[in-house]
């Protein structure tokens, strides 16, 4: 697909102009080449951009009439002829400032642009593509982590990840991969370190169930953070909080696609950094609330990461609590119920991330 004809593309279905079989047809090729699917949502963030450029620029330009008109009326003085190159310069530096930023945007965005289609790709190259991904299974690498003779007390762990309080009593969740054939697990938080016994796997929506179960361990009377069944909107800023390292790390990013891997409808696709040992790490919202549980990233795709979406926590512990042989091994398991409110809205995001650290747990397996 030629640069210019792609971006012809990518304008008309920002617009809404595609015509429904061209629609179906691209959001094909956004889900099967993430090339072209972060360069629709870089450009749906560029054209936003620019039309607040320009209202801006008519916002100034009717405050310049209605001063000129005021002045010619004698509401206001005319100011000084002294200060009019001070006052020109005050009255237009912002304007100033916006364009260069504009210009710089649009030649990052122009580079991107052809680096991304040069050499210029057919269409039947980019379903080639597919296939060569298809063949090789896109190699999705799980995040998770290989701790080389991690030893704590007289166990040796090989795996971890993170995961994170979804009751205080001591349930925990993480991915089912990062625990799967796991002997012994150990938890730790940036108050101690914890047993914890695997209560169930759900290796469809790769998510698991720990449960604490230590003297040491002091329930929390509460969790600061709400679980949504609601998933990210498009372009969304959201947060993690994991142990890719020793100690818990940050991460910022965005909602780039509505679908998962191969379009995969329970999850769905973020822009943000995540390293082996992100494997459980929470996905959060501005509101503090969880709106999904990274599970994976694309190799060979710096910042391409997949979440499995928030809802299928519930599923997972509906169908557990329905599980009487499961509820014969674990008798405190149907009093566990999954916060949904969140006492973080309103907060910057320092105090967030104060509130929240203490429930963030890496978990270590063997």
């Amino acid at each position: 697909m030629q640069d210019a004809a792609l971006l012809d593309a990518v304008e008309r279905y920002l617009r809404g102009e595609m015509l429904p079989e061209e629609k179906q047809f691209f959001e094909h090729i956004r889900q099967t080449n993430p090339e072209v699917d972060a360069l629709v949502v870089e450009h749906a963030a560029f054209l936003n951009q620019l039309t607040q450029y320009g209202e801006t620029r008519q916002l100034k330009t009717q405050l310049n009439e209605v001063h000129q008109q005021l002045s010619r009326e004698g509401h206001i003085d005319p100011p000084p002829a002294s200060a009019k190159v001070v006052m020109l310069w005050k009255k237009y530096k912002r304007t100033v400032f916006v364009a260069a930023s504009i210009a710089g945007i649009t030649a990052l965005f122009i580079s991107g642009l052809i680096s991304l289609v040069t050499p210029k790709v057919s269409q039947s190259s980019i379903d080639q593509l597919s296939r060569q991904l298809n063949d090789q299974a896109r190699k999705l690498k799980t995040v998770d982590t290989k701790l080389d003779n991690a030893v704590a007390a007289t166990t040796t762990f090989t795996r971890g990840g993170t995961g994170f309080l979804i009751d205080g009593k001591g349930y925990l969740l993480t991915n089912a991969h990062v625990v799967k054939n796991a002997t012994i697990v150990e938890v730790q938080n940036t108050l101690g370190a914890y047993q914890a016994r695997i209560i169930q796997l759900d290796h469809q929506a790769d998510l698991a169930l720990l449960k604490i179960e230590d003297t040491s361990y002091h329930a929390f009377n509460g969790l600061p953070y709400g679980i949504s069944k609601a998933s990210a909107d498009l372009g969304e800023d959201v947060f993690t909080l994991g142990y890719p390292r020793p100690d818990i790390v940050y991460g910022k990013g965005y909602c780039s696609a509505e679908t998962g891997y191969q379009g995969d409808t329970t999850a769905f696709q973020l822009t943000i950094a995540a390293n082996p040992g992100n494997s459980g790490t929470p996905v959060l919202n501005n509101d503090g609330e969880v709106i999904g549980v990274v599970t994976s990233s694309q190799q060979n795709a710096q910042g391409m990461v997949f979440a499995v979406r928030s809802k299928n926590i519930f599923n997972a512990l509906d169908a557990m609590k329905a599980d009487s042989t499961l509820q014969k091994t674990d008798t405190t398991l149907s009093t566990l119920k999954i916060p949904v409110n969140s006492s973080l809205k309103g907060m910057d995001r320092k105090q967030q991330i104060k509130r929240i650290r203490d429930y963030i747990f890496i978990v270590k397996s063997n």
